[in-house]
Parts: C-alpha cells; sequence; structure tokens
C-alpha cells in the first residue's frame, strides 16, 4: 500500500517522496491513521521499524492543517543522539513545509535553544535532564502543547529518567494527544503508559521483541584476550566492510579504538565521556564513511541510524537480552538486510544463553579459518582494578607534589598550603585575621 492511500497533506507526500520511501513500513500502516484521528497511541515497536515517522508524520500533518506561531508538539527521548537524529529526519520530512523543529539536550549552549522556545517551534525534541533544566526560566512555557510523544521509553526507565518525566508532565497541559513507543514493555512503562494515556490504540503490544528478519546473526567463540585481533582479522579480510562496535564499558571502547588506530584502521568512538562536539563528529564522520569503524556503548547507541550499515559487532556480549535485540538492530533497518557478529568469551556463555532463549533460537558458532586462536596477546584491553587505583593515585600524588611546589614558589615558603580560592598568606604579626585574595566565582555548565 502506497503512502498516499495514509492521506496525508500533499507537501508531506511530496517529502517522503524525494527521501525514497515507497510504502509505510508495518508500524506506519498501523501508528498512522489513529494518529491523525487524534487518537493516543501506545506501540511496541522494534529497533529499525521506522517508528520515528510513524509518529512525525501525522504530528506535522496536523500541524500543518492548523498553524499557530507556538510550540505544539514536544517529543522526549534518551539520549543527545537520538533527539539530533529525530530533529534530521523532521526535516527532511517537512522540508517543503513552515514548520519548525528545535532539538534540546544537555553538552551544548543553552543559547539557541532558549530561542527556540522563545520563537515557538513547532516541535521540540528534548532529553528530559536538559528540558527541566529549562522549565527553571520564565521563557520555556509549554502552555500551547497539543502533542507529546514518548520515544524509546524502555530505555528511559533504564537510564533512569521516570521521575524526570513525571517531573516534566507538571510542565505541560494534561489535554493533549499522547503517543508512547517502546522497544519493549516492561511492567513500570506499561504502568506509566496507563497513567498518560486515554483509551490508546494499542499496536503490537504482544508481539515478541526478535531481531528483524532481515539481520544474519553469527557468533564467534573467542578469549577475550584475543577479542581485538580477531576483530581486526575481520576488518583486514573485508569480512567486514564497516562496522558499528559495542564495548561493555567507556574504558574498552577507548582501548579499543586506539587499538584500531594502531593497526590502521580508521576508527572513532561515541560514549558518554566524550564531549558533544566530540560525540557529533564521530556520528557525522561514520555515516559519511570517513571513520570505517564507530565503536560505542549502549548508553550513547540509541540514535545511530545509518543508512545500509551491513555490519553490528557485539565486542562484548550484553548482559541483557534486550540489549542485544536493541544493538543488532542498528543494522537490518526497515526491512533492509546486515549482519550482527558477537564475540564470546567462556565467561560470556551463560550471556549468550540467556539471550538465544530470549529470541528463540540457537545463534550459529563460527571460526575464522586461520587465525591463531592461541597466539599471546598483542594488547590488554582491560586493566585491573587494582592497577587503575595505582595509577590514580600516583597521578593524585603528583598533582599535590606540584600543587605544594606551586605554592612555594609563590612566596608561601616550604610547606605553605596551596592557594584555595585565592592568594594564601601567612597570618601578620598583631593580626586577627589572614589576609585573602579576591574570591574565585564559579561558573555552572
Amino acid at each position: 500500500m502506497p503512502f498516499s492511500t495514509l492521506k496525508l497533506h500533499a507537501e508531506l507526500l511530496r517529502g517522503i517522496r524525494e527521501l525514497g520511501f515507497a510504502k509505510p513500513t508495518p508500524i506506519q500502516d498501523e501508528a498512522i491513521p489513529p494518529a491523525m484521528a487524534g487518537r493516543d497511541v501506545l506501540a511496541c515497536a522494534m529497533t529499525g521499524s521506522g517508528k520515528t515517522a510513524a509518529f512525525l508524520l501525522p504530528i506535522l500533518h496536523r500541524l500543518i492543517e492548523k498553524p499557530r506561531r507556538t510550540t505544539r508538539a514536544l517529543v522526549l527521548t534518551p539520549t543527545r543522539e537520538l533527539a539530533a537524529q529525530i530533529l534530521e529526519d523532521l526535516n527532511a520530512l517537512a522540508v517543503h513545509t513552515p514548520l519548525t523543529g528545535a532539538a534540546v539536550y544537555g553538552g551544548v549552549g543553552m543559547g539557541p535553544q532558549e530561542h527556540a522556545f522563545r520563537s515557538g517551534a513547532d516541535v521540540i525534541i528534548a532529553t528530559p535532564g536538559r528540558l527541566l533544566d529549562h522549565f527553571r526560566a520564565p521563557y520555556a512555557k509549554l502552555a500551547g502543547l497539543e502533542y507529546l510523544v514518548l520515544d524509546e521509553a524502555d530505555r528511559m526507565l533504564d537510564m533512569g529518567f521516570l521521575p524526570d518525566i513525571r517531573r516534566i508532565l507538571r510542565h505541560i497541559p494534561a489535554r493533549r494527544q499522547t503517543m508512547f513507543f517502546s522497544a519493549t514493555m516492561p511492567a513500570p512503562i506499561a504502568t506509566l503508559a496507563g497513567e498518560m494515556l486515554k483509551n490508546p490504540v494499542q499496536i503490537s503490544l504482544q508481539r515478541q521483541s526478535a531481531p528483524a528478519v532481515g539481520i544474519t546473526q553469527a557468533v564467534y567463540p573467542v578469549s577475550q584476550e584475543l577479542k581485538a585481533a580477531l576483530f581486526v582479522q575481520l576488518l583486514e579480510r573485508n569480512i567486514l566492510r564497516e562496522a558499528l562496535v559495542f564495548t561493555r564499558t567507556k574504558h574498552r571502547a577507548n582501548r579499543l579504538a586506539d587499538y584500531l588506530v594502531r593497526h590502521k584502521i580508521i576508527a572513532a568512538r561515541i560514549h558518554g565521556n566524550r564531549s558533544q562536539a566530540q560525540r557529533t563528529e564521530a556520528l557525522a564522520g561514520f555515516k559519511s564513511g570517513k571513520y570505517r569503524v564507530l565503536v560505542a556503548t549502549d548508553i550513547a547507541a540509541r540514535g545511530i541510524d545509518v543508512e545500509a550499515l551491513s555490519h553490528v559487532v557485539n565486542f562484548d556480549v550484553p548482559a541483557v537480552p534486550d540489549d542485544y535485540i536493541h544493538r543488532v538492530g542498528r543494522t537490518g533497518r526497515a526491512e533492509a538486510t546486515g549482519d550482527a557478529f558477537t564475540f564470546v568469551s567462556q565467561a560470556e556463555e551463560p550471556d549468550l544463553r540467556a539471550i538465544e532463549r530470549a529470541i528463540g533460537r540457537s545463534l550459529p558458532r563460527v571460526t575464522l579459518p586461520d587465525f591463531d586462536y592461541h597466539a599471546r596477546p598483542d594488547t590488554k584491553l582491560e586493566i585491573p582494578l587494582a592497577e587503575r587505583i595505582a595509577a590514580i593515585r600516583a597521578r593524585k600524588s603528583e598533582e599535590r607534589a606540584r600543587a605544594r611546589a606551586k605554592a612555594e614558589r609563590k612566596g608561601g615558603g616550604p610547606g605553605a598550603p596551596p592557594a584555595r580560592g585565592g592568594t594564601w598568606a601567612p597570618k601578620a604579626h598583631g593580626s586577627a585575621h589572614a589576609s585573602r585574595g579576591p574570591r574565585q566565582s564559579r561558573s555552572r555548565s
């Protein structure tokens, strides 16, 4: 069934055609008509199913019909990357309309975001924490809000955003249309949906979460110490053209990216400790082909939407089956095809068996011909905790020594305490108070 049968506004259909979409995905086909009719929607949709357009298109259609100079739609999403991706999709779909959108998230200045509130951007896509920061100011009023979307609701639960969401609800009108999208429906999410939605149309609520049909899944048994070497071999033999690879921790992401670069593989990393500018550049570079590999953690992975991504690699086995489904869903998007490889060490076998039970199938084990599975490791991605603590203590000790030396150079003499909040000076004879330098101001980021 073509998009034209959904009776969307002509300018939206024009944008859809220019994007190359001929027909709606199943979630779009089921969600758009009731959403256009003003019904609340509760949708349990897999990653990569096309759900962003499923909530954007009906909202844009209704905004065009009754234009107003105020923010009328709010999309809440768990990560900066996903907020930016939704804004990108909105701009592409609405390119032939006068509608405007803005992304509101942390890690960047608040000035342009304040302008979006003051100018009345039609749609604001926000992460909960930064939105609450704006709500402290008088300009961030959403009294004219008519549409609310919670996207990736289960991920917001995982990230501890439910209290923030409840606080946000106190700032917006109770009378509104609400759409609720989640890849899974754990009990707390179902409870929240019951509180927020009024007689919703329920879509795919009972559908068992599983990776998309077009994804070929395979497991590579390998020792923890040889995972990096195996990954490089897969890349050097062009078994992997490009890859989005997931690690368990930010520390491992950094070390794996450095290891790849040392082996002349152009790679970038994306995780919570990277600045927003670094995260944006890494994602843009991966999408454009500048980087062959993007190393990511789960926390930053939502919103990584790369057209025709051929491979996703689980460098570490996810501890939770839902995370496996979300990870491999980065490939095989919107009924495309792709491969998902998982490296599993002996210690990770129990987690892999839990994933296989969740998806209802055993995954094939694969070995790479001519790879030495007994070789001596040439790198150590995981530094033992004791070594990391010792390194931190040594660094802190050096910092204290430098601070003491600096204080002595300023004339305090041996043993003088380091400056704190101003210039330190010894007590003057006959004075009841030590002299103090000017108070230093501290700005909040």
